[in-house]
């Protein structure tokens, strides 16, 4: 049962990646429904082979159980792709220092339910981070981003949150 469900998730999270950021329209993409995904958030990473390196930096940053048992948050959730697009000194120097690691990390976590596809009129919005600065979402090329890194049209509903696909890493100011 447990290999199924998993299976289903890994689904779900590829569906995500393969459609959910190619809707034809705006209205396409701001009415995509949620996934939802029967785990954490984190067995939804775990389930997903594309968020593989992620995966393994939450958990060399020691942050799997508190994303696993924080209710209420939503996860910005860089792929493999994303991750191998920055360069290897900046992600050796990130690696290496596990506060570092954890404020990268925790600045792609919100408290609540925000849903990038709602920002309008390209007027940014604005929503704090764990890692206590600030993200913005808005659009650019008619695609829902946050900051400037593109956001899946299909977001994942866990048992303790949201996880929404993007393509960038999101870097705090330092």
């Amino acid at each position: 049962m447990k290999k199924l469900m998993t299976l289903a998730a890994s689904a779900a999270m590829a569906m995500s990646l393969s459609t959910g950021a190619n809707a034809d329209s705006f209205g396409d993409c701001a009415s995509a429904n949620k996934v939802t995904f029967d785990g954490t958030i984190v067995d939804a990473a775990i389930a997903t082979p594309e968020l593989s390196t992620l995966v393994d930096l939450v958990v060399a940053a020691g942050l799997a159980d508190t994303l696993a048992t924080t209710e209420g948050i939503t996860v910005f959730a860089p792929t493999n792709d994303a991750f191998g697009a920055l360069p290897a000194p900046l992600v050796d120097a990130v690696v290496a220092d596990t506060d570092l690691l954890t404020a990268v990390l925790t600045y792609h976590v919100t408290e609540g339910a925000p849903d990038p596809r709602r920002a309008f009129n390209n007027i940014a919005q604005r929503k704090a981070t764990l890692q206590g600065q600030s993200v913005y979402f808005g659009r650019a090329d008619a695609k829902p981003r946050v900051n400037m890194a593109e956001v899946s049209c299909t977001a994942v509903k866990t048992d303790n949150g949201t996880v929404w696909i993007i393509d960038s890493v999101l870097l705090p100011a330092l």
